[in-house]
């Protein structure tokens, strides 16, 4: 499995309020942070995990790289929603805390969540894309909220002049009845860590639902649903084993009354069975016996000649 050290950046803008995600897109964030540590961890674990914001006055390292879940949730708690984006920057000190990662060996990695408009140019996005390739930083963007064209359009480019060996990916997921997290899922952002994504692209729809998970959720965050799912699973195949056994027999039973075609050539006792039999038997006598009862008659014929001839 691939070691790696990500730096997980949110969007803590005015612009996460909005509920236009379910619950809202802040607390989508929250629960799509949750599903990239585990499924961080899970594929190694040694690899590790930070976290930071890019809203309010500037960007804030709010965990530095760790193996502890608890000081994650810790950080997105602590966390206050304000202020506008700072993109740019926030990369930036992304790069930098994983620049001072203690195991060189991991490979660095930057997710970045936007929901709000993006103030930084389009060259200015492609210069700082070409910096972070050259320091073997793979970016991959999570893009949902305001999906404006010319938001995109940056996004675009920057995924374009960042694309390397290790991968850096592009997700833009509009609003739909699905939550962040499970759409999130299906996406290569995820796939890379062995979670393979089902029926997925880079532009998620809100079709798509949850890939290398069973069911598409994973027990580990929701364990609830999972048994769920796997029971009714469960009872719909007991159910359709049901209806093919019950189908067998109706299909066994109406076969009963069809007579055979072809019958017997003998009976039990080992004669022909038919109408036909005694005339066959009569036909079909033993030629040695024929030839006997015609020689009894001429013998008696014979007599009664030589008693005629005598008188």
């Amino acid at each position: 499995m691939v070691l790696e050290a990500t730096m997980i950046v949110v969007d803590n803008s005015e612009s996460s309020r909005n509920g236009d995600y379910v619950p809202s897109r802040w607390e989508a964030q929250s629960d799509a942070v949750n599903l990239i540590f585990s499924a961080k961890t899970q594929a190694n674990p040694e690899s590790s995990v930070g976290l930071m914001s890019m809203g309010g006055k500037g960007p804030e390292v709010l965990v530095t790289l760790t193996t502890d879940f608890g000081k994650v949730l810790d950080g997105i708690h602590r966390t206050r929603i304000r202020g506008s984006t700072h993109l740019a920057t926030g990369i930036q000190i992304a790069g930098l805390a994983l620049k001072h990662r203690q195991n060189k060996s991991q490979r660095q990695r930057i997710i970045v969540f936007t929901c709000s408009p993006i103030a930084e140019s389009e060259g200015q996005l492609v210069k700082l894309a070409k910096r972070m390739k050259k320091n073997n930083i793979s970016i991959d963007f999570i893009a949902f909220g305001d999906l404006e064209p010319e938001n995109t359009k940056k996004l675009e480019a920057f995924n374009e002049n960042i694309k390397g060996g290790d991968g850096s990916h592009l997700a833009i997921i509009p609003p739909g009845p699905s939550l962040l997290s499970d759409t999130l899922v299906t996406t290569p952002i995820l796939s890379v860590d062995g979670v393979a994504p089902r029926g997925g692209t880079d532009e998620v729809g809100a079709d798509g639902g949850g890939g290398g998970f069973e069911f598409g959720v994973d027990p580990s965050t929701d364990p609830d649903l999972a048994l769920a799912l796997r029971m009714s699973m469960e009872s719909e195949m007991a159910r359709q084993e049901k209806e093919g056994k019950a189908k067998d027999e109706v299909k066994g039973d109406s076969l009963e009354g069809i007579p055979e075609e072809n019958q017997p050539l003998l009976d039990g006792q080992g004669e022909t069975s038919g109408s036909g039999g005694d005339k066959m038997d009569e036909d079909k006598k033993d030629p040695s016996e024929a030839k006997e009862a015609k020689k009894e008659g001429d013998g008696d014929g014979d007599g009664d000649g030589d008693k005629m001839d005598t008188a």
